[in-house]
């Protein structure tokens, strides 16, 4: 008897205080019940942020290979996870299967909203394009595929403008903010939500007819000009003087509007920051 409860139990005495050990068996289970509860807690966050690199700007991109973007996210997510109380839901059950959904959902809503910002910037860089007449001329962009010159400029210049204004740090500040406007077990799919961003959506065409409309209005009065002057004098061939006059006309009247693009490019990833905060309820 005693010497089976000696392979068991150990009897420790510690300045005169006996205290009983737990079975090696025992110390395991609970060593792997406590790893198996963390893992649980920390897989919503790692859900959550790795859902929006997914898609969000700059980390969805092909050249953001998917080690880093792995590392990225793992690295997010120990930061975050000291800061809440995760419950513990098992993945396997039906609540976090449910619940898996909806981690996903709300990270990869927040990356669609801030995309449409860049829809809106190559849009307006294809609408100049077309103007220009260089809409044949691509570029091969990683996000985006085969995009047009003047869109792939305005792509690197809206990233510089993203970066210099912090919009990195915006981005990652609201996706460790909204674990407390949506914790774990809300759902971001209602029909208020998804309606407003059906509605933001429409940035798209507005964002890109901002970016382009001057551009293309004192390309409509060049053209009209040329057209005058093909009727004063049919004998001028329109074909060998108009498009080097519309490129070389368009080119210096991108180059004075710069500045103008470049605070209109602020304006559209400010809107976007607006909107992803007023879907997850994350105060300003």
């Amino acid at each position: 008897f005693f010497s089976s409860r000696r392979r068991h139990t150990r009897l420790l005495t510690v300045t005169g205080v006996q205290t009983c050990a737990l079975p090696i068996s025992d110390m395991l289970s609970l060593l792997a019940s406590e790893i198996m509860e963390r893992f649980y807690a920390f897989l919503w966050p790692m859900l959550r942020i790795s859902a929006m690199m997914a898609t969000a700007p700059f980390f969805s991109a092909t050249s953001y290979n998917l080690q880093l973007r792995i590392a990225t996210a793992l690295v997010l997510t120990w930061l975050v996870y000291p800061l809440y109380r995760w419950p513990l839901i098992d993945p396997a059950s039906a609540a976090g299967l449910l619940e898996i959904f909806n981690q996903l959902a709300i990270g990869l809503l927040m990356g669609l909203i801030l995309q449409v910002s860049v829809s809106a910037i190559v849009l307006g860089g294809q609408s100049i394009a077309n103007a220009l007449g260089l809409s044949m001329a691509n570029m091969i962009d990683p996000t985006m595929g085969q995009v047009p010159t003047i869109s792939q400029l305005l792509l690197v210049m809206s990233s510089l403008i993203f970066i210099g204004f912090g919009g990195h740090g915006i981005m990652l500040g609201i996706i460790a903010d909204s674990f407390q406007s949506l914790p774990v077990g809300a759902s971001v799919l209602n029909p208020d939500t998804l309606g407003k961003v059906v509605r933001w959506s429409s940035m798209i065409f507005l964002g890109g007819l901002l970016l382009a409309l001057p551009i293309m209005v004192i390309l409509l009065f060049i053209n009209i000009g040329l057209g005058v002057v093909t009727r004063a004098s049919p004998s001028l061939n329109i074909f060998s003087l108009g498009f080097p006059a519309m490129i070389f006309a368009g080119l210096l009247v991108l180059t004075f509007s710069l500045d103008g693009i470049g605070g209109r490019m602020e304006w559209l990833w400010m809107r976007a920051f607006e909107m992803t905060r007023d879907v997850l309820g994350v105060g300003p």
